[in-house]
C-alpha cells in the first residue's frame, strides 16, 4: 500500500485523488520525518506545534512528567492559559466564516447538515448565553449528555459572544 492510498476497515483500498493529495497539509515523507522529531525530541516538537495555536498566556513549560513510584504526573503547557473555543471557532470567522466547520450526521445518514464556523459561532453564543443566564461560569465543570442535534457542541465562555441579559429589558 502506498501512502496515496488508504486501507478501511472492510479491508477495500481507496485511492486519495491526485488533486487532494496536492492540497494536504503533509505527505508521507513529512509525517515520518514530523513523527521522528516528535518521538526524539517532544518538547521542541510540541513547543513549535502548539504555538501554532492562539494562548491567552503563552506557556513556557512544554511538558512535566513524573512516573516515579507514588508520583505518577502527566502535564502539558501546565503555565499556559488558552480558549479552546476561541482556537476551533472565532479566529476563522474573517476568512472562513462561511466555509463548512463541521458536518453533522444524524442516526439516520440521510439526515446531515453543513454547518458553518458562522453558524456555528451562533450556536455557541447562544448556548453561552443559556449557561450563564443559570449563573454558569467558566470556572465550573458541567456534564451535558450526548444529545443527537446538530449543535450539541457548546462553550461556556466563547470571547466575541455578545452577553444577552433578558431579565434587563
Amino acid at each position: 500500500m502506498n501512502s496515496s492510498e488508504v486501507k478501511s476497515v472492510a479491508g477495500q483500498v481507496y485511492t486519495v485523488p491526485g488533486e487532494w493529495s496536492k492540497r494536504a497539509w503533509i505527505d508521507q515523507a513529512n509525517y515520518k520525518e514530523m513523527y521522528a522529531r516528535s518521538v526524539s525530541d517532544p518538547n521542541g516538537f510540541w513547543g513549535e506545534q502548539a504555538k501554532r495555536i492562539g494562548w491567552i498566556k503563552p506557556f513556557h513549560k512544554v511538558e512535566n512528567v513524573s512516573f516515579a513510584p507514588g508520583n505518577i504526573s502527566i502535564k502539558w503547557f501546565e503555565d499556559g492559559v488558552l480558549n479552546v473555543a476561541w482556537n476551533c471557532i472565532d479566529r476563522h470567522l474573517d476568512k472562513r466564516g462561511d466555509q463548512t466547520a463541521i458536518i453533522w450526521e444524524g442516526d439516520d445518514p440521510s439526515e446531515s447538515k453543513h454547518i458553518t464556523y458562522r453558524q456555528l459561532h451562533d450556536e455557541v453564543c447562544k448556548m453561552a448565553n443559556i449557561l450563564r443566564t443559570r449563573s454558569v461560569c467558566a470556572c465550573l465543570s458541567i456534564a451535558i449528555p450526548a444529545i443527537r442535534t446538530a449543535f450539541a457542541i457548546i462553550s461556556i465562555e466563547p470571547p466575541t459572544c455578545e452577553y444577552v441579559d433578558d431579565d434587563a429589558k
